[in-house]
């Protein structure tokens, strides 16, 4: 079916400007994060690091003023969005870019702004990032099972974001517990991080089936959404972040049995879930190369090479850190060579999209009919 072409938007229009543009700034945060997880750097590579940091903070403050303006100005663009099942699960992305430069902070962006201001501002977006998500986490499935009337076959990895963001907070969260004060302050948060891993993780293994039930029995995802598939790895790569984490910080936090436990944890926890992110890791690039084959151009969902992959970094490094095995340590690097190729391409193609006016453009006319799994999605929904 032949659709008209889009018109193109004024690069500075916000009116098409959906939550998946903070998706720039988790995965920009993620390069910071992730670079520094890896073992140590030379004092000029940290430097870049800080660097990369600070820019994705200076992205944040742009990103939360053109959405502010988009709210003020377009707000019935944005009771759409809320209303639409593919752009509502975005939200989650608003408390994952808070909480993803709210942990760079404390591990690079302190080298800019100094540790104390690093622990307040870490504090502050850690603290609203969590309360966002975890509003996401119960606004979005109770949107789409209310007001959206979604089907099966429309499970796509996009559903898993609102419910990942509270996997964010309990990866981030335990390096401010030695920030506060000793006994019941940090082990209520370290507790409170490890809720938040439970409510994530149980979520997701309840929306994950869907998703993959989807893909086996309703054949790939459209072109635009198909680099989507690598989010599932958020959840997996950034859980095992979570519980190497707990067993940082749990000694002298919380008894020595439970102490020992994290311990335990990260290992038994983080071994079998990055062999899965491995395999699934594996499966999404075959569908990726399946679908640049058959056409696949740059689309926002791009940056979804970014985060995602990050997580798994960070993972990989938990798990070397916690088992002193190159295993780990090694792919990691790799992964991370991964990570700054995939961002350099989206952010590449998020400037020249930009300058362009394609990537704030309105979504095109939707076909009645569903287009067959090769043809090529250009909804303003995914974008």
């Amino acid at each position: 079916m032949v659709t008209a072409a889009r018109p193109l938007a004024h690069p500075l229009s916000v009116r098409h400007l959906g939550p998946n543009w903070y998706a720039t700034v988790m995965g920009t945060a993620a390069v910071a994060t992730a670079g520094a997880a890896l073992p140590p750097l030379a004092p000029g590579p940290r430097g870049v690091l800080a660097g990369v940091w600070t820019a994705s903070f200076a992205l944040l403050l742009i990103v939360l003023g053109a959405r502010c303006a988009h709210w003020i100005r377009h707000r019935d663009q944005a009771r759409a969005h809320l209303l639409d099942p593919a752009t509502a699960p975005f939200y989650g992305c608003l408390a994952m870019a808070l909480l993803a430069v709210g942990g760079g902070a404390l591990t690079v962006g302190r080298d800019v702004i100094g540790l104390r201001a690093a622990v307040v501002l870490d504090a502050v977006l850690f603290t609203a990032g969590t309360a966002l998500g975890l509003a996401a986490a119960v606004a979005v499935p109770y949107l789409m099972a209310v007001r959206h009337r979604v089907e099966p076959g429309q499970a796509t990895p996009v559903w898993l974001l609102p419910l990942v963001a509270p996997m964010v907070s309990a990866a981030v969260g335990p390096p401010l517990v030695p920030h506060l004060p000793p006994g019941q302050p940090r082990e209520t948060l370290l507790l409170v991080c490890f809720a938040l891993f439970g409510l994530s993780l149980l979520a997701t293994l309840l929306m994950l089936p869907l998703v993959f039930a989807r893909l086996l029995t309703g054949g790939p995802l459209p072109l635009a959404l198909t680099p989507t598939l690598f989010l599932v790895l958020g959840p997996l790569g950034q859980s095992t972040t979570a519980v190497g984490a707990f067993a940082d910080v749990a000694p002298g936090v919380v008894p020595a049995p439970y102490s020992q436990g994290f311990g335990a944890l990260a290992v038994l926890y983080g071994v079998p879930v990055m062999g899965f992110a491995l395999l699934w890791c594996c499966l999404a690039t075959a569908h990726v190369w399946r679908a640049r084959r058959h056409g696949m151009r740059f689309a926002m969902t791009w940056w979804s090479f970014t985060f995602p992959v990050g997580t798994c970094v960070t993972g990989a490094e938990a798990l070397g850190r916690h088992t002193g095995l190159v295993a780990y340590t090694g792919p990691a690097v790799i992964l991370y060579g991964v990570l700054v190729l995939a961002w350099g391409v989206a952010a590449a193609g998020t400037l020249r999209g930009l300058v362009r006016g394609e990537l704030l453009a309105g979504p095109g006319p939707v076909p009645v009919a569903p287009r067959p799994a090769t043809a090529r999605t250009t909804s303003g929904a995914v974008r």
